[in-house]
């Protein structure tokens, strides 16, 4: 009977059924305690233990494919910066909402019993953080889950593999083949989501109160204000600006693919959809089959968004209060986390993990939101597919004004 339903279902049928256990357990939270939070831990740890190997294979292998640079010209660049600047606004919109909540989003009352034990750390300076970037070790990042230096050594390889011509082509095969391994591994633990979700929510509700139900009500409601803000001023002004389209055509003409992504929660099942879609509206076919499959790799504004809202929810269960450098590592991470943020359901959590691990708030603070990550994802998807048919007519219409000059 379980197996008939899908993925989400099983999920919300994971998070309500936790709900109810921890419920009936606040009294004696130890049974939740010693036999399904270590369940819920060891849904943790595979999150946590893909973390490393999705940035590096999929950064990697979406730096490789901009080879597509050389013969489309300047709009692989131009994509790439449009994608990057949206995704930086998108995080910027999030932090901005989210702390404007925060003080309604109450500290755990009992960390050590949940494990969600927090000390904080002196953050260090903004010249250090930058030096810290650049690794002075191949493997030592990856160890530590030092997010940033991992990110840097995936990019400077993607590149090298590009330099290296014909020689590079082999090595950019077998990353591109790694990436898909990987991928299926990350499907394999998404697909044990809803028994990670039952553990770790049983065991949350148990500890903390049904108190952290509401809490998690009013935390979506903020991702979704977020969502809503961006597709409202950043994309409409794209659209009209940009684009020279009215933002109600746009999204007249866009919706068959936003309601495919809110209900499949897959950047790659919408894609096809997608550049149906765009082409209607005018984009041209050869730009939108490159600038949409790109964006589907590398421009994850509602995943952005969603990281930022998680992050600052997240710290504030643990009573930490952000500081402004920790604020702009979240930018800084989400945006580039973005290009490894594969395009299928629930890959949003597994940066959510690298994003947290950057600014040094325990991953396991994502046993507080694991249940609803669903509905996140159901409003961040339809954002991000959103955001590539933008770009794909704004570069559109910069390629047709060349063409005309010429």
């Amino acid at each position: 009977m379980l197996k008939k339903l899908s993925l989400p279902a099983q999920i919300f049928l994971g998070m309500f059924a936790g709900i109810l256990v921890g419920l009936v357990f606040i009294p004696n939270p130890g049974f939740t305690t010693d036999f399904l939070k270590p369940i819920g831990t060891i849904y943790v740890n595979l999150l946590k233990f893909l973390v490393v190997p999705v940035v590096v294979f999929s950064i990697t292998d979406g730096v490789i494919s901009l080879k597509d640079l050389k013969r489309v010209g300047s709009v692989g660049i131009k994509t790439f910066v449009y994608y990057m600047f949206t995704t930086a606004l998108a995080v910027v919109i999030g932090l901005v909402l989210v702390s404007g909540f925060k003080g309604m989003f109450p500290a755990l009352p009992s960390a050590e019993l949940t494990g969600l034990a927090y000390e904080a750390k002196q953050s260090p300076s903004v010249m250090q953080v930058i030096v810290n970037i650049f690794p002075d070790n191949l493997f030592k990042p990856m160890v530590n889950a030092d997010m940033l230096p991992v990110i840097v050594i995936s990019i400077l390889f993607g590149a090298g593999i590009l330099a290296s011509g014909e020689k590079g082509e082999k090595i950019g095969a077998i990353v591109n083949a790694m990436n898909e391994v990987v991928m299926n591994v990350m499907m394999m633990i998404i697909k044990i989501t809803p028994i990670g979700v039952f553990c770790l929510m049983a065991n949350v509700v148990a500890v903390n109160g049904a108190s952290i139900v509401g809490t998690l009500a009013l935390v979506i409601g903020v991702a979704y204000l977020g969502y809503f803000v961006h597709v409202v001023v950043v994309y409409g002004l794209s659209v009209r600006f940009l684009s020279g389209m009215s933002p109600v055509k746009f999204f007249k003409g866009i919706a068959p693919a936003m309601i495919c992504a809110f209900t499949t929660t897959s950047s790659n099942a919408t894609l096809p959809l997608n550049i149906e879609c765009c082409n209607k509206l005018g984009a041209e076919p050869e730009i939108s089959s490159f600038v949409l499959p790109l964006g589907a790799t590398i421009n994850m504004d509602g995943t952005a968004i969603y990281q930022a809202v998680a992050a600052v929810f997240i710290a504030s269960c643990y009573g930490i209060e952000l500081t402004l450098s920790q604020m702009a590592m979240i930018v800084l991470t989400a945006t580039l986390a973005s290009v490894g943020t594969a395009g299928v359901s629930g890959a949003g959590m597994i940066m959510l993990a690298m994003v947290l691990t950057t600014i040094g708030v325990p991953v396991e603070g994502i046993a507080i939101i694991a249940g609803v990550d669903k509905l996140f994802d159901m409003g961040r998807t339809a954002l991000n597919i959103t955001g590539d048919a933008t770009c794909a007519l704004f570069v559109s219409k910069l390629e047709q004004k060349k063409k005309v000059a010429a």
